[in-house]
């Protein structure tokens, strides 16, 4: 899994590549945590078209990640998911918590 990210107009932009699984997940995790605890931004918007694979792991530390900014009152917003995720995201119904835009 590699992270890309920038701040660019107070939203805070992560790119997600590779596969988002239980052998990524911690790893995952800890960089979103990092790159979450900057500040200047109000809110996130994550692309998903790079993401190649999601399991319910990957879904836990996405889910984590929403509940730590939902507490800042900083939303999270999905892009460009892959056929994959978008059909995890709407499986799951994760759009509900994390819109996704254009």
């Amino acid at each position: 899994m590699h992270i890309k990210s920038k701040i660019y107009n107070k939203t805070l932009y992560v790119l997600l590549c590779g596969e988002l699984d239980e052998h990524s997940a911690t790893h995952t995790r800890l960089m979103l945590d990092k790159i979450f605890s900057e500040s200047g931004f109000n809110q996130i918007i994550i692309d998903l078209s790079e993401l190649q694979f999601m399991d319910s792991t990957g879904i836990g530390v996405l889910i984590g990640r929403y509940k730590r900014m939902k507490s800042r009152n900083i939303p999270i917003f999905i892009c460009n998911p892959s056929k994959h995720a978008e059909k995890i995201f709407k499986m799951t119904g994760l759009y509900e918590i994390m819109p996704k835009i254009v």
